[in-house]
């Protein structure tokens, strides 16, 4: 179990402004950057093992599409595999967020500029657990419908989420509480969430663009901006003391 430093403690906090979170959360994200590739590590490799396992081959479904040039009518469906791939891949997915939750952690102890350790990665697996579950099972729910509408409301919607993850790590809320709290936050403040959503994933998704390895290093950062947003409108988080 943990508790909660009720001490003030060092730390920068951000303004209440798109480009003042956005440049702390690169801050913060510079100090964890070699635990973020670890974290996408693990994800790439597990994502492999279920490849193996379904036989889906997402790199051959991808040369074959820009082979044909057809992306918009491609029938991912009917490719042997995808339904298996999809239900392990969205599983692992859910099981890997308190990993995520654990990258947060990270940063908030390299801010406060508290020793951090390669065990605090795996805290969201001992800190609210089950909570943390059931958030990203939500999450997870929100956005698929969403994204089954038309990709263009995810980017809407995601933001109203956005919050969720640090609530439940420094907060140790329900997965009710978090959603909450994290949706009224947000809706006062949509514009600026929204902008820092948008440039968060145009920066997580850089990596891609630059080079296709190089989505390792730069996945992650959207947690770094998770915790910057937490920062600048519920102030520093109270320190997480694991017993």
């Amino acid at each position: 179990m943990s508790e909660f430093n009720e001490f003030d403690q060092q730390g920068s906090v951000p303004e209440r402004s798109t480009g003042s979170i956005i440049s702390h959360a690169i801050e913060m994200y510079k100090g964890v950057i070699l635990y973020a590739i670890v974290a996408m590590i693990v994800y790439i490799v597990l994502g492999y093992v279920i490849q193996l396992l379904t036989g889906f081959n997402s790199f051959a479904i991808m040369e074959s599409m820009r082979d044909s040039g057809d992306y918009s009518n491609f029938r991912y469906w009917e490719v042997p595999g995808f339904s298996m791939y999809v239900t392990l891949s969205s599983l692992l997915g859910l099981l890997l967020a308190p990993l995520y939750v654990g990258l947060i952690y990270m940063i908030n102890k390299y801010n406060t500029k508290s020793p951090i350790d390669f065990a605090d990665l795996f805290i969201g697996y001992k800190q609210n657990l089950g909570n943390i579950l059931i958030y990203a099972l939500i999450s997870w729910v929100i956005t698929t419908i969403a994204f089954s509408l038309c990709v263009i409301p995810v980017v809407f919607v995601y933001p109203f989420l956005f919050l969720g993850y640090p609530i439940l790590l420094f907060e140790n809320a329900s997965a009710t509480e978090a959603l909450g709290k994290s949706f009224n936050i947000v809706k006062e403040n949509y514009g600026t969430f929204l902008g820092v959503v948008v440039l968060g994933a145009i920066i997580s998704c850089a990596g891609i663009i630059l080079c296709g390895i190089g989505i390792i290093l730069t996945a992650p950062f959207m947690m770094a901006v998770m915790y910057s947003a937490y920062c600048a409108y519920l102030g520093k988080p109270r320190q997480v003391i694991t017993k």
